[in-house]
């Protein structure tokens, strides 16, 4: 068997210092390293043309490395001065938002060129669509807890309780939250390290992650834009719980924000997996309500902490209007026939469509049981008739109601992450509707998807493009196909 050639450039783990050159879609910056051997491609997440970064090699091949981003060392000449702190979660904060756009659109036209084969998708963009808000657009945080911290001047971690983020690139580390971030709601970022206090003078132990042990793991807090109101969730190990007062927390929270205080709820969570919600934990009320209400587009929401919602509610309600201005476009197609709603989650863009449609059937499906109850709940409460909702495996329901199978003339898909699986998108294909809309939290898929539909007699008509999350290399897709 042939020896596997020695990289000449980089070797696994190896800690680089590179001038990054270039962006490619999902905020990957690339960097060049040139010598004798010639030139080599590095991408480093979070980066952007004009930083020097250090970054640790993770992976390497004969042509690129994948490295991840250890520190931003000088930044860009494009990035400006802002009044937050710097996150994780917002890497791109100090870029003008007209270049964020500017990156976001060109790298994701390329990528429907390469991987979906869509020559001309300059041609088929329809409209580029920006966040209402720009900053504090966010509905819900999840601030985690840590028994270790990192000290920035002496660039090493430190014995300390901290509530805030994780250090990026170090999975044991936490920081403080010590002001605004620009994501969420000032007043709540602000009070933050007040709130930190109190947890620690109760003298029980912040998580360490590398031991696995300690009581304090995370504080979730979700907003409603319509009301103001939050809704807090404590989350902890059971070991402890008898010395910490639950409702002493609950009214130093109301003493904190007052009549913005909608509830309460505390979450076990002994699992040793970093999650906020164990799959074995109990989550119970200890003050106020469960849920808050929001609107979209005049319709009202229920939501509660396990709840999918969308995090920016006002750039939704974009992405939702454009959602239902491509189904809607031929209305004929929609009135009196019926509409799938694939990956329905809590009914949203079905209800709106349905609320502007003539006679239509609307069916939602998805899988997660809770986001089919919300939806029957919101349905209800918006008093909209034509809809029905099922919990179900997408693919398996196709096979079990043949029933709709000739009545179809529009399907609305708005998969996770991963995109639609091969077999289930070809029994999405099988249905033969006139009419897809794919929405995508992952552009990568749905190009991937799009060459599948293309091949099987769909033309990509339109694609909008919609920035749910500013700061950050994330994109929403909306695209239109048609046989």
């Amino acid at each position: 068997m042939p020896r596997r050639e020695r990289n000449k450039f980089v070797k696994r783990g190896q800690i680089i210092e590179i001038l990054i050159e270039d962006y490619a879609f999902g905020g990957k910056g690339i960097g060049r390293i040139r010598n004798e051997h010639g030139e080599f491609v590095v991408f480093v997440p979070n980066t952007l043309p004009g930083q020097w970064v250090k970054a640790q090699v993770k992976k390497s091949s004969k042509n690129y490395a994948e490295c991840k981003l250890l520190d931003v060392l000088k930044l860009s000449e494009d990035e400006i001065e802002m009044p937050y702190q710097d996150i994780p979660g917002a890497p791109y904060i100090q870029l003008p938002i007209e270049k964020q756009h500017e990156y976001k659109k060109q790298s994701t036209l390329e990528l429907f060129k390469r991987i979906g084969k869509v020559a001309d998708i300059e041609d088929k963009f329809d409209q580029f669509i920006s966040s209402p808000n720009t900053f504090h657009y966010r509905n819900k945080m999840e601030y985690g807890f840590s028994a270790i911290g990192y000290d920035r001047t002496l660039k090493t971690d430190v014995d300390e309780f901290t509530l805030g983020f994780k250090r990026r690139g170090l999975w044991w580390c936490g920081e403080n939250l010590n002001k605004d971030s620009g994501l969420f709601d000032a007043d709540v970022e602000n009070q933050l390290k007040n709130i930190k206090v109190y947890f620690e003078n109760t003298g029980l132990a912040p998580w360490h992650a590398p031991r696995k042990e300690g009581f304090f793991r995370y504080f979730v807090i979700r907003k409603s834009y319509k009301t103001n109101r939050l809704l807090f969730n404590l989350v902890t190990t059971s070991h402890d719980l008898p010395k910490f007062d639950l409702d002493k927390f609950a009214q130093y929270l109301v003493e904190l924000f007052g009549n913005r205080v909608a509830g309460l709820l505390h979450t076990i969570n002994d699992e040793i997996g970093d999650r906020t919600i164990a799959t074995t934990g109990s989550i119970d009320l200890v003050y106020g309500d469960d849920k808050i209400v929001e609107e979209l587009l005049g319709l009202n929401f229920e939501i509660s902490m396990k709840s999918f919602f969308q995090t920016n509610p006002k750039c939704a309600e974009k992405l939702y209007s454009k959602v239902a201005d491509y189904a809607l476009e031929k209305k004929e197609s929609i009135d009196n026939s019926v509409v799938l709603d694939l990956f329905c989650g809590t009914g949203t863009i079905g209800q709106i469509v349905a609320s502007k449609a003539e006679n239509a059937k609307i069916i939602g499906v998805d899988i997660v049981v809770s986001a089919i109850e919300d939806a029957k709940e919101n349905a209800k409460r918006n008093m909209i008739k034509g809809l029905e909702f099922y919990a179900a495996d997408v693919g398996k329901f196709l096979n079990e109601h043949p029933e709709y199978k000739d009545s179809i003339g529009t399907i609305i898909l708005d998969p996770a992450r991963a995109g639609i699986a091969p077999k289930t998108l070809k029994k999405i294909i099988n249905l033969n509707a006139e009419r897809l809309v794919y929405v995508s939290c992952n552009p990568a898929t749905q190009a991937r998807d799009t060459e599948q539909l293309i091949l099987a007699g769909y033309q990509l008509k339109k694609l909008s493009l919609v920035d749910q999350f500013p700061h950050t290399a994330h994109i929403e897709t909306v695209v239109l196909f048609e046989k």
